[in-house]
């Protein structure tokens, strides 16, 4: 799954990233910036579910951060994610 990414970080600009895979609690993109461990901000990226382009944002703790090549390997616990959500990741997933 490669779609665009933002991530909005507490105190943060938004900033630019790329999905590389997703799990029905959890997303992990490639990002420009280092991240520490256990921040929390809002991630949002695209998904295409039945042949429509929506939107998905959750509020997101990182997991791990990995330096790979000229970018970090982000990876993101959902928290709390709402019911329309989950339902959205969960028909991609299908």
């Amino acid at each position: 799954m490669r779609s665009k990414a933002v991530v909005v970080m507490d105190g943060m600009s938004p900033k630019m990233g790329r999905t590389l895979d997703i799990s029905a609690t959890g997303v992990s993109l490639t990002f420009d910036n280092k991240l520490a461990t256990g921040e929390v901000g809002m991630v949002s990226f695209e998904l295409f579910v039945e042949g429509k382009a929506q939107i998905v944002s959750c509020q997101s703790r990182v997991n791990y951060c990995i330096f790979s090549g000229d970018h970090f390997k982000i990876g993101f616990q959902f928290m709390n994610p709402d019911l329309a959500t989950m339902a959205t990741i969960n028909k991609f997933l299908r």
